[in-house]
């Protein structure tokens, strides 16, 4: 007979960070409404929600995660760094926009969408990577994050 291992509801990251296994993404949430599902997907059980500068909808999930009364250290939240904002000065102000719109004094993941490649940046697409990273470090290092 073969036993199943129950899956974690956590699993580490290199770092040693732990990262809910589930995690409520908000992708086309309208902003009006993401503060209200976010809240019910807390209330719900989850504890990771994504989101992202493009979605439009950081506000909402800041003002959920304020609102829901559930500690913020019991909570994983991700956003993401849009595509237009790579390179090490553009990564540094979406961070700050977006910690600005979600209200939060650290963010538990900073995700780029896709890295740049050639067709979009062409000879300059490494460089553009590397730089995107060394913010991504910066901020890691300096605590604003806790994994990339």
């Amino acid at each position: 007979m073969m036993t199943m291992k129950q899956p974690a509801d956590k699993l580490k990251l290199n770092n040693g960070y732990a990262i809910p296994c589930v995690g409520f993404g908000t992708y086309q949430t309208p902003p009006e409404e993401t503060c209200r599902v976010v809240k019910e997907a807390l209330a719900a059980g989850y504890r990771h929600v994504d989101t992202a500068a493009y979605y439009g909808n950081e506000e909402g999930v800041g003002r959920a995660v304020k609102e829901c009364g559930l500690p913020r250290e019991e909570l994983f939240i991700t956003t993401k760094v849009w595509n237009t904002d790579r390179g090490y000065d553009k990564v540094m102000t979406s961070f700050e926009n977006s910690m600005k719109a979600l209200g939060l004094d650290y963010l538990d993941l900073l995700l780029v969408h896709w890295p740049a490649n050639y067709l979009q940046y062409g000879k300059d697409a490494k460089k553009t990577n590397a730089d995107t990273w060394r913010a991504f470090e910066k901020l890691y290092h300096d605590g604003k994050i806790k994994s990339i």
